[in-house]
Formats: C-alpha cells, sequence, structure tokens
C-alpha cells in the first residue's frame, strides 16, 4: 500500500514552473506589506483616535465613538467590501466632479487602507485603555514639576502605557496577517487568492491550502518571537505576572 507521501505531487510546490511555490512566496510578500501597511495605518488613526476620545472636545468624542462602534459592529468582510468598492467609486466620483477623469487606485495602497481603517477602531480602544491604566499621581507629578503636555506624553504617558498596550497590540498585528486573506474576494493577490489559483489549477488542494496554512503558521512564530522581546524589554523592572 503506497503512502501518503507517495500520493502527493511536491514537485508543485517548486520555486519555478511548472511548481507553484515561486507564487505562492510572492503572494506571501503581498500579504505581509499589507498587514505591514494596514498595521501601521491603524496605529496611526488610533493613536490619534485614542487621544481624541480622552482629550477632544464633545463632537469630536461623538465622532470617534460613531467610527469605533461601526467598525467593530459590522462584519470585517462586508466592510472590506463597502470600503473597497464604495470607497473607490466615491473617490473616482470627486475626481470626475473635480476634472481630473478617472483615479487609477494601486489595490495595494487600497488593501492598506482597508485594512488600517479597520485596525484603526480596535487600535483606539486598546490605546485608550493602556493610556487610562497609567497611574493618575505620575501625569500629577510631572505638571507639578512643569512639564509640558508634549513632555507629559513623551517622558511619562508613552512609556507606562507600553506594558499595558503592547498585548493588546500584538494580537491585532496577528488579526492584520490574517485579515488580508479577507481581500480575495476583491481580487487582490495575496496569498490565499494565489492558493485557490494553484489548487484549483492542478486540483491538488490539500497540498496548497496545508502550504499556505504553514506559510501564515510561519508569520505567526516569527511574529510571537519578536513581540515577546518587545514584551520583555518594555517591561523591563515591572513586577511578574503570573501565567
Amino acid at each position: 500500500m503506497a503512502d501518503a507521501g507517495s500520493l502527493i505531487n511536491w514537485s508543485l510546490l517548486a520555486l519555478d514552473p511548472p511548481g507553484w511555490g515561486g507564487v505562492l512566496l510572492g503572494g506571501l510578500w503581498q500579504s505581509v506589506q499589507i498587514a505591514i501597511g494596514g498595521y501601521a495605518l491603524g496605529l496611526a488613526l488610533g493613536t490619534g483616535g485614542a487621544m481624541g476620545k480622552l482629550y477632544g472636545g464633545p463632537v469630536t468624542k461623538d465622532l470617534l465613538e460613531v467610527y469605533t462602534t461601526l467598525v467593530r459592529a459590522v462584519p470585517e468582510l462586508v466592510l472590506i467590501l463597502i470600503l473597497y468598492y464604495a470607497g473607490t467609486d466615491v473617490l473616482n466620483r470627486l475626481s470626475s466632479a473635480a476634472g481630473w477623469g478617472p483615479v487609477d487606485i494601486s489595490g495595494l495602497a487600497a488593501g492598506i487602507f482597508v485594512i488600517g481603517v479597520v485596525q484603526g477602531a480596535y487600535s483606539t480602544e486598546v490605546i485608550r485603555g493602556a493610556i487610562k491604566a497609567v497611574p493618575a499621581g505620575q501625569i500629577e507629578a510631572a505638571r507639578a514639576y512643569g512639564m509640558s503636555p508634549l513632555q507629559i506624553m513623551r517622558r511619562i504617558t508613552l512609556p507606562a502605557m507600553l506594558p499595558h498596550a503592547i498585548p493588546g497590540l500584538s494580537n491585532l498585528w496577528l488579526i492584520a496577517t490574517k485579515d488580508t486573506a479577507l481581500l480575495a474576494v476583491v481580487g487582490f493577490s495575496e496569498l490565499t487568492l494565489v492558493t485557490r489559483q494553484a489548487a484549483g489549477s492542478t486540483k491538488a488542494y490539500l497540498l496548497f491550502f496545508c502550504a499556505a496554512g504553514a506559510l501564515y503558521l510561519m508569520i505567526t512564530l516569527v511574529s510571537n518571537v519578536l513581540i515577546g522581546f518587545i514584551e520583555r524589554h518594555y517591561r523591563r523592572g515591572m513586577p511578574e505576572t503570573v501565567r
């Protein structure tokens, strides 16, 4: 009886045609680019959103509350479809109204924007909660020493809130790497879409989807190592938590 290995055509994973390994790695690179760009954009939006929720005026707080509530309430797949198609249509209409003609939007830029908007809502709440975890006495002491708001943020708030924010932000990074797979529904050539194409062309569904799963796992394992290093760095001098 033939073993399982003999039933799998491993040559299909070769980097050069007719193998699809190079295509899968290309899709992986696209996924990583979208995840990094979307996460960075989401972190920027989250930082601004957290500051607005904590220190902004009533209108700013209300608008941010609507943003975070809507994004967290609507399924991410639906949000991606809305932002990708409706957002592109609105941008082209505005461009046409201004007399500039249709805008050719890069799929990579669109993917980063969509993931960033989704990530921004969750980052807002993570960062807001981390800032509120900073003891008020530290802020009051900094004010008593005559520090400006910018100095307080740079010297007190940011270093004190990072140990509280890193676990939540690290989870959001891992979510961002998985959310890139949702962009397959809009035809962007990330890892999931090229895996479907390879599996459909060769009918080796088990081989290619297991390979894609292994690549996603690799991203997670490497990320966990880096996250662990960052967390240990920013938790220096803090009491160890019970696991």
